[in-house]
């Protein structure tokens, strides 16, 4: 059967110049980076080349990259970290979003258990949130303000530059989680003004198990872990070197491409929408009609119009060979609906009857066609099968 895989917000496929670039850190230059000799020198400088890589694509110098698990640690080091540094000064204020990744929002409901200050801010009908909702909510005891830069889900891209001057005018720092921002669209730590920032490798075909937290110099951080002094003594641990590797191999590459890799995958989602917009009047488009990320399309079946069981249509697109999700991945399997979607006033079981579509450079106009043909089988035997 020949397959689609229209599921890269989720993760993509390895890049062979990738794993071409981390093979002899399987093999020859296996030496521990914290080690004196030769081969801990040879690690050594391929982690720092690896850090200064990632530092140059995001703005940042390389003091300020620190090598993670992925962006769940580095978004729960980024939060925690903050907050314990800041608790010292009685700062015990957190401010977040309804629609975020629950990488944030469960680490902002468990502070909330331990006697955290947190408000969560609503989103629009888009998804969106308001800067001007940010700064209502800012007090002086405010540590930290954590909202994302692109959702996962719908592709919305937050207004961070403007969150971040009011933040910084009041002196509150600000976090954002850019995993699915890296290169996609342009992600500069200046222009942004952000003192901490998420990315990972998986979404950009570099290897699952590495991502990356920059923390602006000035920021008062304190680490989450302890046992070394790998990572200048923020994240003990031995180096995944080959790893660190083949991050910085996909960021550069993302990023050299992606001036002619996103208007390509962005005409494909175009063409999608359009064509499933023809064919389902009773579909709604998900996330901010201009700001959004350029390979994602999220489309919800209105239950007043059209009811339909998501699950089985991500299951019905499966058995056809289209590889699509229902929304994050991480919470692809459970029945409920997005709470993205359902902070953005979705009803519950439009919410439910949702596909999230997601194009990377495997993907041609040929798939398109192919998925919006497969879609009408798929809808109209579900609807012949609830009559």
């Amino acid at each position: 059967m020949h397959t689609i895989y229209l599921d890269h917000t989720a993760t993509t496929p390895l890049d062979p110049r990738v794993l071409e670039a981390m093979q002899p850190y399987f093999g020859d230059r296996f030496g521990n980076a914290s080690s004196a000799h030769r081969y801990g020198r040879q690690a050594k400088d391929a982690l720092e080349e690896a850090r200064a890589r990632i530092a140059v694509a995001i703005g940042a110098k390389p003091a300020e990259v620190m090598f993670t698990s992925g962006g769940t640690e580095s978004d729960n080091i980024a939060i925690l970290g903050v907050l314990n540094a800041a608790r010292r000064r009685r700062r015990n204020h957190l401010l977040t979003e309804a629609a975020e990744h629950h990488a944030v929002l469960d680490t902002c409901l468990h502070l909330r258990d331990e006697g955290v200050d947190v408000a969560v801010l609503g989103v629009d009908q888009h998804g969106s949130v308001a800067a001007e909702a940010v700064e209502e909510r800012l007090r002086s005891e405010t540590a930290l303000v954590t909202i994302m830069h692109a959702n996962n889900e719908v592709g919305t891209i937050q207004p961070i530059a403007e969150i971040c001057r009011i933040a910084r005018a009041r002196g509150v720092p600000v976090h954002t989680d850019a995993v699915q921002s890296i290169g996609k669209i342009p992600l500069h730590v200046d222009d942004l003004g952000v003192h901490l920032l998420t990315i990972t490798a998986h979404k950009i075909n570099g290897p699952k198990g590495i991502g990356a937290l920059y923390i602006r110099r000035e920021t008062e951080w304190e680490p989450v872990f302890h046992g070394g002094g790998q990572e200048r003594g923020r994240r003990p641990g031995t180096e995944n070197v080959s790893l660190a590797v083949g991050f910085a191999a996909a960021v550069g590459l993302a990023t050299e491409e992606r001036e002619i890799m996103m208007p390509r995958v962005e005409r494909l989602r175009d063409s999608l929408q359009r064509q499933l917009q023809d064919a389902f009047p009773g579909m709604v488009v998900n996330g901010h009609p201009d700001r959004r990320l350029p390979h994602l399309l999220s489309v919800s079946f209105d239950s007043r119009v059209m009811p339909m069981e998501g699950e089985m249509l991500i299951a019905n697109l499966d058995l056809e060979g289209i590889a699509a999700s229902s929304g994050s991945a991480c919470t692809s399997g459970s029945v409920q609906p997005s709470h993205v979607l359902l902070a953005m006033g979705r009803e519950e079981r439009t919410a439910k009857a949702t596909v999230r579509f997601s194009f990377g450079r495997g993907n041609s106009e040929d798939d398109v066609a192919v998925v919006k043909e497969a879609m009408q089988r798929i809808v109209a035997r579900m609807h012949r099968a609830a009559q």
